[in-house]
């Protein structure tokens, strides 16, 4: 429920345009239409060789942008290449990312490949760990020599 002085915005009237009023601004944008339709024509037959910057200076434009010159240096005119202009074989440039991601394959294989010819940090590293590791198996492996020697040889002692 509303409150005491507050009232919504629902039952507000509503502002219908005078019919007068909108004749008059149709008679108005018409007008402009003949006028620039006239003008394109004459400059058409003037100048068919103008370039497409110009061309899509005098297209005719809509709304306030039509009332309004601006000039903004920053703004890039979208231009729109013909099938027989556009190179199709010419090799297209990398995103940043596809770029990245190329260098890290690279960087990721050449890596392993000084890692396999022993030549970085960790291979070397590897490799001491498995040296040591090998050396504790020879020695378990004679020690169990030994022992099943001893044992044979007190088998053979046992049996006589």
């Amino acid at each position: 429920m509303p409150r005491g002085g507050k009232k919504g915005h629902k039952g507000r009237g509503k502002q219908f345009s005078n019919p007068e009023e909108i004749d008059r601004q149709m008679k108005a944008q018409r007008e402009l239409e003949e006028n620039a339709g006239a003008e394109k024509e004459s400059s058409a037959e003037s100048e068919e060789e103008s370039s497409s910057d110009e061309e899509s200076e005098s297209r005719r434009r809509s709304g306030v942008e039509g009332l309004i010159e601006i000039e903004n240096p920053n703004r890039v005119s979208q231009k729109s290449k013909k099938v027989t202009e556009v190179d199709v074989s010419a090799p297209r440039e990398l995103t940043r990312r596809e770029r990245e991601e190329i260098e890290k394959q690279k960087s990721k294989e050449r890596y392993m490949k000084l890692h396999l010819e022993g030549k970085t940090e960790q291979a070397r590293a590897d490799l001491a760990r498995l040296a040591i590791i090998k050396k504790q198996r020879e020695e378990a492996a004679k020690k169990r020599d030994e022992l099943r020697k001893e044992k044979e040889a007190e088998e053979a002692k046992a049996k006589r």
